[in-house]
């Protein structure tokens, strides 16, 4: 997921001194004596009423992670192709999971779907892709994983640093402790892998208990992926995908038209077919759609993605996550009516 970064380009400035004097933290450093700590905590203070004492001690209790900076430099989206990247969501296990789930959380399901507009289906698929259920929220604590980031990763430092600062404002906000909550390597956190910033401004306490708790209450977790689809532009009983055939030389359409360029869909399937890119199903002409290009097990595929499926990818933008999280919606969902169960 991606969110809004706080503008501070003294902090890459910070950044190239920092290198440039061999003073990056090492393992099981203080924190709080990194050469960018001073400009954080001043913010922190100055910006969001937090005193330079917790700050300090919060930091001080962080610790660099150097398994964390090399994940973050080798993510499976980049490295891998759609026929590699499927069979890692789309196994039997996953889909069995998925339906127990669901039958587990049944009324939760039904109710997020009523409010939100969200298929239950595709809530369930979210959290199966994003943790496998609950099972693999990650280990990470959340403050080593964003601290980590924020100050010894310069590619994406403002980013993370923007993450960090929403993780001490929302531990407040729900009376935490900062050092308490774990999470993947990237901070993500909880069922659904939310980062800070998409905690504070998406998560919903949908069990109604005065904690919005994604880590360990299932209810919760289901509302808050739902509210997330729903604020992010998701179409009730509206199609995720076409597929797509090319009708001009492959050439012919990248010459004027981008495959796998995730943005908000602006071209209609009318002006795709006069590209070259027409769909194989019946689909309106006036229907804004991106194109997709896939190296699958047979060779290359095309589809086309809705504006479903761009919501999903603004869960994470890669067009190979968003479509494995639909793969794996319909294969639960056609399970689940298999079952005698939906």
């Amino acid at each position: 997921m991606r969110f809004p970064h706080i503008k501070s380009w003294s902090l890459v400035k910070g950044w190239l001194g920092a290198v440039g004097l061999g003073l990056c933290a090492g393992a099981n450093a203080d924190y709080s004596q990194h050469p960018l700590a001073a400009e954080f905590v001043n913010e922190m203070v100055q910006q969001h009423g937090f005193t330079a004492a917790e700050i300090n001690q919060w930091l001080s209790k962080a610790e660099k992670r150097q398994p964390i900076l090399d994940a973050i430099a080798r993510p499976a989206e980049k490295s891998k192709t759609w026929k590699e990247y499927r069979p890692i969501f789309i196994i039997p296990v996953r889909i069995t999971n998925g339906v127990a789930f669901w039958n587990e959380n049944r009324a939760a399901l039904a109710r997020a779907e009523k409010e939100f507009g969200v298929p239950a289906e595709i809530i369930v698929a979210i959290i199966g892709v994003e943790t496998n259920y609950g099972k693999n929220t990650g280990s990470w604590y959340v403050i080593d994983a964003l601290t980590t980031l924020a100050f010894d990763y310069p590619p994406r430092a403002p980013f993370f640093r923007s993450e960090l600062v929403n993780y001490f404002i929302l531990t407040r906000e729900q009376k935490h402790n900062p050092l308490e909550f774990k999470g993947s390597y990237a901070g993500a956190m909880g069922y659904g892998q939310f980062m800070p910033s998409s905690y504070r401004n998406f998560a919903v306490d949908f069990n109604g208990d005065g904690f919005t708790d994604i880590w360990n209450n299932t209810t919760d977790a289901i509302g808050s992926v739902a509210n997330y689809f729903k604020k992010h532009g998701w179409q009730t009983g509206k199609p995720v995908v076409a597929p797509a055939k090319l009708t001009k030389a492959r050439e012919q359409v990248s010459a004027h038209a981008s495959f796998n360029k995730v943005e908000q869909p602006v071209l209609t399937l009318g002006d795709w077919k006069k590209l070259g890119v027409a769909p194989i199903v019946k689909i309106a002409a006036r229907t804004p759609a991106i194109t997709v290009e896939f190296e699958g097990v047979n060779g290359l595929e095309y589809w086309f993605g809705l504006q479903n499926f761009y919501t999903i990818t603004r869960y994470n933008r890669s067009p190979m996550y968003a479509m494995a999280v639909y793969d794996l919606s319909q294969d639960i969902k056609a399970a689940m009516k298999q079952s005698g169960k939906k």
